[in-house]
């Protein structure tokens, strides 16, 4: 599976930014996707996953009420919809995809990854 995230830019506190991850490869809706993030001088951290058939989702506490993520395994495709952003979401967004739920926050369980886009939050 390769991964392509697009959809990062500079947007102002409060503001919206839709994440895109579009997948190539076979058997798409066998994977389970997560976003994950760098903030600069921080160690990359988990944002977001979801289940094979978009049943089941969870993020971290610091997104919860502001960012959703969600699929379409029509169009091999993953979404983060962040809203009221503040700049301590400013990172290096990265989507990733792996086969097991279990313990979706741990980056070891994802197989492959997306070069990642640059989102900046102004204040």
């Amino acid at each position: 599976v390769q991964l392509q995230a697009s959809g990062g830019g500079l947007v102002q506190a409060g503001g919206s930014l839709r994440l895109s991850c579009a997948a190539s490869g076979a058997d798409f809706s066998s994977y389970v996707l997560g976003w994950f993030r760098r903030a600069p001088g921080k160690e990359r951290e988990f944002v977001a996953a979801i289940s094979w058939a978009g049943s089941t989702t969870s993020s971290a506490e610091s997104v919860k009420g502001r960012f959703t993520i969600s699929r379409n395994n029509a169009q091999n495709a993953v979404y983060l919809q962040m809203n009221s952003l503040k700049p301590e979401d400013t990172a290096v967004y990265y989507c990733a995809a792996g086969r097991i739920y279990t313990n979706y926050k741990a980056q070891s369980q994802y197989d492959y990854w997306g070069q990642g886009t640059q989102v900046t939050v102004s204040s």
